[in-house]
């Protein structure tokens, strides 16, 4: 009897979930941007952004790291490539998936997750069409420099008070689902405005068609719920092993640990 009750309080979750989530047309609007849903008052200075932080980022990584650290950066990479590439389908249409460069900022340093993020995301976009290359800046800027800045600073922020190993795996969750609630928050925000920024003489939406009041509860509920969960469990699952076996790896504590 109990196990029933949990399969349908299960059930109504899930219902929930996937009506809530099941707006016409926004089921399409993931982490990755598509092409043709922003416009290029909204592209283009996505782009010069993550152009500037890319150059700075490439400077910061070559007076960190020697030559033979350069392996360890494209494994960072290719663990964010591959990660992305297993979505969580949720009731409604849609699905969603880990991104990983808040683990690569609490091993790496933030700077080497926005770069190793962006790779992934680059060719995600050129050679396997996930996300638009119109996107393409404002896709590596919320998930590549967004997310791994949000995760490091508020896992560094948190673990000025919880010093033992238990508290940074409880941060390392906590900080990742931060970090991937605020990049999606940056995505819906993208999309509801862009209404506002490019419409047509009668005021029909010549891009992203829904408001942030649609955009923004679209976006966030399922992050919130299922994905930002997610990427903090696979996060601190990753700390947790390398604060067994390499804890000197661990960028985010080098400091904190003198």
């Amino acid at each position: 009897m109990v196990s029933t009750r949990k399969s349908a309080r299960a059930s109504w979750f899930f219902c929930f979930l996937g009506s809530a989530m099941q707006i016409p047309g926004l089921e399409k609007e993931t982490m990755h941007i598509p092409d043709g849903y922003l416009s290029p008052q909204t592209y283009v200075p996505f782009y010069a952004a993550s152009a500037v932080l890319w150059a700075y980022g490439t400077r910061r990584m070559k007076e960190s790291f020697s030559a033979k650290e350069v392996p360890y950066i494209a494994m960072a990479a290719a663990f964010s490539f591959l990660i992305q590439m297993f979505n969580i389908p949720v009731p409604g249409g849609t699905s969603g998936h880990a991104v990983g460069s808040g683990i690569i900022a609490l091993l790496m340093g933030p700077w080497t997750a926005l770069m190793a993020c962006s790779v992934a995301l680059i060719i995600q976009a050129l050679v396997f069409g996930d996300g638009g290359v119109t996107a393409l800046g404002a896709n590596c800027f919320n998930m590549a420099f967004v997310m791994p800045f949000a995760t490091y600073y508020s896992f560094r922020l948190m673990t000025k008070w919880m010093k033992s190993s238990k508290g940074f795996i409880a941060a390392a969750f906590a900080s990742a689902y931060i970090g991937l609630t605020l990049a999606a928050l940056c995505t819906a925000v993208e999309f509801g405005i862009q209404p506002i920024l490019a419409h047509g003489p009668d005021g029909t939406p010549l891009y992203a068609p829904y408001p942030l009041s649609i955009a923004v509860p679209g976006m966030l509920l399922g992050h919130l719920v299922l994905f930002s969960p997610v990427e903090g469990i696979v996060t601190a699952l990753l700390l947790r092993y390398f604060l067994k076996n390499r804890r000197d790896f661990v960028y985010a504590l080098r400091d904190s640990e003198k």
